[in-house]
């Protein structure tokens, strides 16, 4: 069985996201993953009610570098992104402090 979550979204936006919203939160999740599964998969792992699920797919970017022997060109990986909506007063504690 696949694992639908890779990892939770650290970053700048989204924690300003979370911030106004509390009950947002954002994780990368597997490219082929559906709603449906992203929800279960936060159920199961969390322990939350999940209200809904809003994903975004990104397509890898073209990065290139001068370098004293030439040029190199590489290719970001793509990825897809879910924000997903819980249960008013519900939280994710997303770094494990206890």
């Amino acid at each position: 069985m696949k694992s639908v979550l890779i990892r939770p979204m650290v970053t700048e936006k989204m924690s300003n996201i979370s911030a106004k919203y509390p009950s947002k939160y954002g994780f990368i999740v597997d490219i082929d993953a559906n709603k449906i599964e992203i929800s279960k998969a936060i159920k199961e792992k969390f322990n939350v009610e999940v209200v809904s699920v809003n994903t975004v797919r990104y397509k890898g970017k073209t990065r290139t570098q001068f370098t004293k022997k030439g040029r190199f060109t590489g290719k970001t990986p793509k990825f897809k992104k879910a924000v997903v909506t819980l249960k008013e007063g519900q939280t994710i504690d997303i770094f494990g402090q206890a």
